[in-house]
Formats: structure tokens, C-alpha cells, sequence
């Protein structure tokens, strides 16, 4: 386990992501965001193969950030990321360092991140990934 000068600061992804949970719901009634064609498509992928998620998943315990997707279970978030060809948000300096803070927040709490492409949604990589992702959970 990990330690600070507090002392332990550990903790597994399921209470990571209850304290999410619960800092979210303190703060008022859920937010919503517009989704892309490459997270409906996900959305609709996941329903029909019956996989349980959860959209917009507050997953850290202080900070507001969130997964795309997330399967709670196993500890599996999906981030649909889009403008990799158009400069988005994503790949400039300041989205791809933030990007990073926030991934790597997630994997000191448990999580496997996988980072999909609208393309990967549409080709049925970014399922197979995610299967195989729920066959491997611990």
C-alpha cells in the first residue's frame, strides 16, 4: 500500500470509484453530456453484446474527472477519443498532459484505460478490445 506523510493514500478502483459515486451525488443531480457518433456507437455496441456499463463515470474521489465509459466490475474504463486527425483537444500539448494526469490517476486507483478511436469503435476493434479486456479481469 501505498503512503503519504498522512498515511495510506491507497485504494482499489471499486472504493475509488464509490467515493466518485458519492462526492457526485453530494454536488446535485447527474450531468449530462452530448454524446459523439463514436460513443453512441459504443453505447449501442455494449448494449448489444450485454456488457453492463455506465456513461460518464466519476471515478476519482476529489477530482471531477470521468471516463466515457466505464464497467465498474472490472475495474475497465473506455475513453472514445476524438480529433486525433484535426488537432482535437486530445493530441494539443495542454488536453494530452491533462489527459495524462487523469489516466494516470487511474491506474494508481486500479483502472485499465483503454484509449479507443472513432475508427476503432466502427471497426469492432474497440469491442473485441473490450471483451477480451473483461475475459482478462482479475
Amino acid at each position: 500500500m501505498a503512503r503519504n506523510a498522512a498515511g495510506p493514500v491507497a485504494m482499489d478502483c471499486a472504493m475509488a470509484a464509490r467515493l466518485g459515486r458519492d462526492a457526485h451525488m453530494r454536488q446535485g443531480a447527474e450531468e449530462t453530456s452530448v454524446m459523439s457518433a463514436g460513443e453512441a456507437l459504443l453505447a449501442w455496441q455494449l448494449e448489444q453484446a450485454a456488457i453492463d456499463h455506465v456513461r460518464e463515470h466519476r471515478f476519482h474521489p476529489e477530482r471531477r474527472w470521468r471516463f466515457d465509459f466505464a464497467l465498474p466490475a472490472f475495474c475497465i474504463a473506455i475513453e472514445v477519443e476524438g480529433g486525433v486527425w484535426t488537432r482535437g483537444r486530445h493530441v494539443r500539448g495542454r488536453g494530452f498532459a491533462a489527459d495524462a494526469e487523469k489516466y494516470n490517476e487511474a491506474a494508481i486507483l486500479g483502472w485499465r484505460v483503454l484509449r479507443v478511436t472513432p475508427e476503432m469503435v466502427e471497426d469492432g476493434r474497440a469491442l473485441r478490445w473490450i471483451e477480451h479486456a473483461i475475459e482478462g479481469a482479475p
